[in-house]
């Protein structure tokens, strides 16, 4: 089997496979909180409504991607990416939506493809393009998205590489610039705006929800010295497994409504698409009225803000933080031309080992052809001379033919790759 240079050429020239990767984003900046919430999915809920989408709009590999200010879908098509997808995307996770809100929210929804795909994929996990400049946590929860589309089989070549290009662009812009110095992030922000409150260090402090940014927060507090918490989750066992870190009981959610005991302060942040901290049960849980702190990390609003107008509460809410890390984004600017040139760079460098990559998986046939080329050899052309050779002829043969056989499969893919970076 051999490979044609102009086959090559044409290769290069198309970009085979990547003009159909592409990167649908949802964000609070571009559809607002309320519609965000809307495309929020508890974690159990991802792998069907995953399938779901692969299988109506033909996706190769997907990848669901969860932040407190963005939902990202992270995808390869069988066709070529346009805005009737985006349209077709949104229709099909949501249903029962009339045309024109579609239409509506696909024209506030942004979308890339190709390496232009990439870029902005390396620009969210480095912090560029975040709320927040320089929010570390965002390569976490990148990370963690694709282990978990990973282990569900929704991912598969195409996204492995782009993440792995991704998370480790993200790093080297996080080491070699100051972007993430003086920390704005959401829960660093949070914890800073609820210690000028005063807090009591006995505080008796509700912990609703016991995901990465409620652990990130009962971290700070515990280093703090807080250690009063009492837990409520959706999934009892993860706010056992929450409890069982930092300490005091755990609930399921369902029991929120129920719980008569006093507390102090509230820190909330669930994936729950509409306020799970309601007129009645907050009623219930503070029957006195009594002056309380709240901390609502999550989007939209886990608090039904008309509480606001009824009850003494200190609220410190993602938008509240937003409006204090506005100012600290300043000191961060200075560092985006260096992370955009490391971007640069690993953009670059990400073209040739994707294009690299694709010849590899079209060479994966050659061993096959060899093989049967050998078999041909030994048992139809050549085989009645064999049959005249002594076994020591025969395993020099046999020696010879391994030799021959692994250079014939190594040379194609040598100047394959030749090939292919000179036509880079």
């Amino acid at each position: 089997m051999t490979i044609k240079a102009i086959e090559i050429r044409n290769f290069v020239a198309q970009k085979k496979g990547l003009e159909k990767f592409g990167v649908i984003a949802f964000t609070h900046a571009g559809i607002g909180l309320e519609n965000l919430g809307q495309f929020h999915v508890e974690t159990e809920g991802i792998p069907e409504l995953m399938n779901r989408l692969k299988s109506e709009l033909n996706l190769k590999e997907i990848m669901y991607l969860s932040t407190c200010n963005r939902v990202e879908l992270i995808f390869t098509s069988s066709h070529p990416i346009t805005e009737r997808l985006v349209e077709n995307l949104i229709q099909t996770i949501h249903p029962n939506w009339s045309k024109d809100k579609v239409n509506f929210i696909a024209s506030k929804t942004r979308h890339w493809t190709g390496i232009n795909a990439v870029n902005h994929l390396i620009e969210v996990a480095s912090s560029l393009d975040s709320m927040v400049l320089g929010e570390r946590e965002i390569i976490t929860q990148v990370r963690n998205a694709y282990n978990f589309a990973k282990e569900n089989k929704l991912s598969g070549d195409t996204i492995r590489i782009v993440i792995r290009q991704t998370i480790e662009t993200a790093k080297k812009v996080y080491t070699e610039t100051s972007i993430s110095e003086k920390s704005v992030s959401v829960v660093s922000l949070g914890f800073q705006s609820l210690m000028e409150l005063n807090p009591k260090k006995d505080a008796k402090i509700l912990i609703i929800g016991s995901g990465v940014t409620n652990q990130n927060m009962a971290k700070f507090l515990r280093k703090h010295g807080f250690s009063n918490f009492t837990t409520f989750n959706r999934t009892l066992e993860n706010a056992k497994n929450f409890s069982v870190e930092f300490g005091g009981e755990a609930f399921s959610l369902s029991q929120l409504s129920r719980y008569r005991e006093n507390f102090d302060i509230i820190i909330t942040c669930t994936g729950a698409n509409q306020a799970i901290i309601t007129p009645a049960i907050y009623a219930q849980l503070n029957p006195k009225s009594e002056k309380k702190i709240i901390v609502d990390l999550a989007i939209p609003n886990d608090l039904d803000t008309s509480l606001l107008n009824d009850y003494p509460i200190d609220y410190i809410s993602v938008e509240s933080i937003k409006r204090i890390s506005d100012k600290n984004l300043l000191l961060r600017k200075q560092e985006l031309l260096k992370a955009r040139q490391i971007i640069y760079e690993s953009i670059e460098e990400f073209k040739k080992i994707y294009y690299m990559r694709q010849v590899e998986l079209k060479m994966r046939v050659i061993p096959e052809h060899v093989k049967k080329i050998r078999s041909k050899a030994e048992q139809e052309v050549f085989s009645k001379e064999l049959e005249n050779l002594d076994e020591d002829a025969k395993e020099v043969l046999d020696k010879i033919l391994n030799y021959m056989e692994k250079k014939y499969v190594s040379v194609p893919m040598i100047m394959a790759k030749e090939m292919l970076t000179k036509n880079q």
